[in-house]
C-alpha cells in the first residue's frame, strides 16, 4: 500500500511558493531537513502542510465536556428568536449586492 507522501511526490507539482529568510532561519531548516533525510522542499511542505492542517482543524473541531455539550445542544434546538438588529442585518443590501447592479 502506498503512503499519501509517496503518492503526492508522483503529482505534477505546478505551483512555487517563494519565501524570505534569515540565514539563520535558512541554517535551521536545512539542518533539520539533512536531519531527517529529506530534501528541503520535502521538509518544508511536510512541515507548513501539517501545521496548516492543526490551524483548519482547530477552527472546525472544538471539544466539549458533557455539560457543555449539552447546553450547546439546547442552544442548537431552541426556537430561533430574530431581533430587530439582526432582522436588519439580513434585509439591508451588502456590498455585493451593488457589484451586481
Amino acid at each position: 500500500m502506498e503512503t499519501t507522501e509517496h503518492a503526492e511526490t508522483r503529482i505534477a507539482k505546478d505551483a512555487r511558493l517563494n519565501l524570505r529568510m534569515t540565514a539563520h532561519q535558512d541554517q535551521l531548516i536545512r539542518q533539520a531537513a539533512a536531519a531527517a533525510d529529506k530534501s528541503v522542499s520535502d521538509f518544508v511542505l511536510g512541515a507548513t502542510t501539517s501545521e496548516a492542517e492543526r490551524v483548519l482543524a482547530d477552527r472546525r473541531w472544538f471539544l466539549l465536556d458533557d455539560e457543555q455539550w449539552w447546553r450547546f445542544h439546547e442552544l442548537l434546538e431552541a426556537p430561533f428568536e430574530a431581533d430587530e438588529r439582526l432582522v436588519k442585518l439580513m434585509t439591508e443590501p451588502i456590498v455585493i449586492d451593488a457589484i451586481d447592479q
